[in-house]
């Protein structure tokens, strides 16, 4: 497991979601927009995946994932890559439902204070109708990919 710096871990809070890629049956890439929860010193990165659909059905075939998250103002970005397991719900730790449950709220709010100052975005509320988490994907990062251009570190 790689050791994850404290600038590192700061860039993907600072991030509204990450874009995680697996592998498909046919070798090919998936990208999907999933919900960072929690991510440490200790190279764990907990993700949340609400759909059960693609990203659930190629880990289960193939653990190989990465976690990629760019702020495209500041010109910086990184990717994760590991392996990943999936926790089912009864697996998930009751800090962790906390850390979701945080997330939301706090994007919910940065909706809504955007919504007032009349910043245009969705007209309604998406975070109010995702469904409550049935699992999340645990991920010990094995790599840390800087895609920040060497002529600008």
């Amino acid at each position: 497991m790689k050791r994850l710096s404290e600038e590192i871990i700061r860039f993907f809070y600072s991030q509204g979601f990450v874009i995680v890629s697996t592998i498909d049956k046919e070798g090919l890439a998936h990208n999907s927009c999933k919900g960072l929860i929690e991510i440490n010193h200790n190279g764990m990165v907990y993700l949340l995946d609400l759909y059960r659909a693609r990203t659930l059905e190629n880990l289960k075939n193939n653990p190989s994932i990465g976690v990629t998250a760019v702020d495209e103002h500041k010109f910086v970005g990184y990717s994760l890559v590991g392996k990943a397991k999936v926790l089912h719900e009864e697996q998930l730790k009751p800090h962790i439902i906390k850390a979701w449950e945080s997330r939301i709220s706090s994007r919910l709010t940065q909706r809504l204070l955007r919504n007032i100052r009349e910043e245009k975005g969705h007209p309604r509320h998406p975070e109010i109708l995702l469904p409550r988490p049935e699992y999340m994907i645990a991920m010990e990062v094995e790599r840390v990919i800087d895609l920040t251009p060497h002529h600008l570190k």
